[in-house]
């Protein structure tokens, strides 16, 4: 056999015996369903229409399943992940979609035949849902809800709305870091979608006794800041420091035997976050 013969034969067995390596040698680890890929913002396809579906199988997303990863998929990742105790980044990598794996379910076939369909869903079938509802306000991209966190006010809220919200945040939250901020904006949220209150805006912040700042005049003192503005936004946006709480209160200001007897969740800056 000629010197070339044996380099090629060689070769041919060095590239078998690495192909039997990669095949007998260990699978990288992933989560089932998802890709490989890391899942972040500004994504789409059908990881992004998975991970929208399993954030809101339990709870967290609450937008339509478009397969576009906007703000709203952004919070609701954000949020899941704090409350999981996994690094909080907004990035679906391998740790936070084993996670959801393991804690959620989801129909594929289910959720491609709508998407085939051209519908516009949830994973709970597409029930429409009423116009202050946060699910209208988390879109991103089809759906004309919020695109970035500055601009646009979202669908279901007037001008009006969103100003009175913000001069709410800036009279109830003075001195409160941002992350505070962003959590009374959310209480105010989160009692629209709760049966126990009124369903919009003016009817939650004028409700009789439900904000000192209200019953005291200060929701009328002072110009807000751009900050609650911000806050305002955020929370529009889906993030949720409160971790859906009803009620906040501070400490060394309240009255109220019945708001210590509610169920507390967090505290944050100086008010306690409460179910």
């Amino acid at each position: 056999m000629g010197r070339r013969s044996r380099l090629v034969k060689g070769l041919t067995v060095g590239l078998l015996l690495v192909s039997l390596i990669g095949v007998s040698g260990p699978e990288p680890q992933r989560a089932a369903a998802f890709t490989d890929q890391v899942i972040q913002k500004g994504a789409t396809g059908l990881n992004v229409v998975e991970l929208q579906a399993r954030l809101q199988y339990i709870g967290y997303y609450k937008g339509q399943i478009d397969g576009i990863f906007g703000w709203g998929t952004y919070w609701a990742l954000r949020n899941f992940q704090q409350n999981y105790g996994l690094k909080v980044d907004g990035l679906a990598g391998l740790k936070t979609r084993q996670k959801l794996v393991s804690v959620t379910k989801y129909d594929e076939q289910w959720i491609r035949s709508q998407l085939r369909k051209g519908r516009r869903f949830t994973y709970y079938g597409g029930v429409k849902r009423s116009s202050h509802a946060r699910n209208e306000k988390h879109g991103s991209g089809g759906g004309g809800g919020v695109v970035s966190r500055a601009q646009n006010v979202p669908q279901g809220f007037s001008q009006s709305d969103i100003n009175l919200m913000v001069r709410m945040v800036y009279a109830e939250s003075k001195g409160e870091p941002y992350i505070g901020k962003v959590a009374v904006a959310a209480v105010i949220l989160n009692r629209i979608d709760s049966p126990k209150f009124p369903n919009t805006i003016p009817g939650v912040i004028y409700e009789p006794l439900a904000f000192s700042s209200v019953a005291d005049g200060q929701l009328w003192v002072g110009q807000p800041k751009q900050e609650s503005k911000k806050a305002v936004i955020d929370a529009l946006n889906g993030w949720d420091p409160s971790n859906g709480a009803l009620y906040y209160f501070n400490p060394a200001k309240a009255t109220s035997d019945w708001i210590w007897s509610r169920p507390q969740i967090k505290k944050i800056g100086e008010h306690i976050f409460t179910k």
